[in-house]
């Protein structure tokens, strides 16, 4: 099997995993654990594995001239980024917080634009209008349940995507220049300092004699799957394919995440769940609409001479 066969195997598997996430993290949240306490316990156990793996790639950092945007990166990669996700999938549904998450190209290309001055294309403004107006829909548009509040959720996971849109900028020049092991080891370093104040009480709070093995297996899939796993699976996949390939998986993540949430629905009767009406299709189509027009290649024209 070839290494680019093996690279996209490697992204099925990791956005497999990261739609199966919103099911299963949503599922202990907040009976179990509060969702800033679980971003606490994420963040603690990748920080462990990181660590351990320090050594191998390249040390501890000395320059100084790094450590102001590490410090950037660490807030809006982890902190922010991490605790408006999980504060926000506690409040709407896991299909709806899937959806909204595949926005995120149109965001770094509005950002691409605007922080960096970089010329875009009409047509990629038109994706940025359409992807947009599709968000702001599904935003504010109401659960079909009345026990998920999906305003509020919404917009904080929108604003999980425009967070990591803002890091994916930040962080690019030092996965150039470093090796992307040793940068993420820093950053959950210093992410975790700034989620600690957070996240500390609810983890506190925790009934740890209580939980079952169901809880404590959903928490290692968590820590490790979704946040260690996927991370060295797109690492390894980023080294065969392109950036633009690998982003356009983030598509099969609402995918993975219906089929999971309506398995869920119907094995357990919860309909919570599978919260996709056909207005809320609609939007999502509107968003891919646009995430296609802002990620489709521009052609070359060629000038003969």
């Amino acid at each position: 099997m070839s290494n680019t066969a093996k690279a996209h195997i490697g992204l099925l598997i990791a956005n497999l995993i990261y739609g199966a996430n919103y099911l299963i993290a949503k599922g202990i949240m907040p009976d179990v654990i509060g969702p800033s306490g679980f971003i606490l316990l994420r963040v603690t156990g990748a920080c462990l594995v990181f660590a351990c793996l320090l050594p191998f790639v390249g040390g501890f950092i000395k320059e100084k001239a790094v450590w102001g945007r590490l410090v950037l990166c660490a807030l809006f990669g982890v902190c922010a980024n991490q605790l408006l996700f999980f504060n926000g999938l506690n409040l709407t549904s896991p299909i709806n917080a899937s959806i909204i998450m595949t926005v995120s190209p149109v965001l770094v290309l509005l950002l691409t634009a605007l922080i960096l001055k970089n010329k875009v294309p009409t047509i990629r403004w038109i994706g940025v209008a359409v992807g947009g107006l599709g968000a702001i829909l599904l935003i504010s548009s109401k659960s079909s349940s009345s026990n998920l509040v999906s305003f509020e959720g919404n917009f904080m996971v929108f604003f999980n995507a425009f967070s990591y849109s803002v890091y994916l900028l930040l962080v690019k020049p030092l996965m150039l220049k470093y090796n992307p092991l040793r940068i993420i080891t820093h950053v959950f370093f210093l992410g975790w300092l700034m989620v600690l104040p957070f996240g500390f009480n609810q983890f506190m709070e925790v009934d740890w004699a209580s939980l079952t093995t169901s809880h404590f297996l959903s928490m290692l899939f968590v820590v490790l799957g979704t946040t260690v796993l996927c991370y060295a699976l797109n690492i390894f996949s980023l080294k065969f394919v392109s950036p633009a390939v690998t982003s356009t998986y983030i598509y099969l993540q609402p995918v993975f995440s219906t089929i999971v949430s309506y398995w869920y629905a119907s094995y357990s009767g919860n309909t919570n769940y599978a919260d996709l009406t056909p207005s809320k299709l609609l939007f999502t189509i509107l968003i891919f609409v646009g995430v296609y027009l802002v990620s489709k290649p521009q052609k070359q024209v060629s000038v003969g001479c």
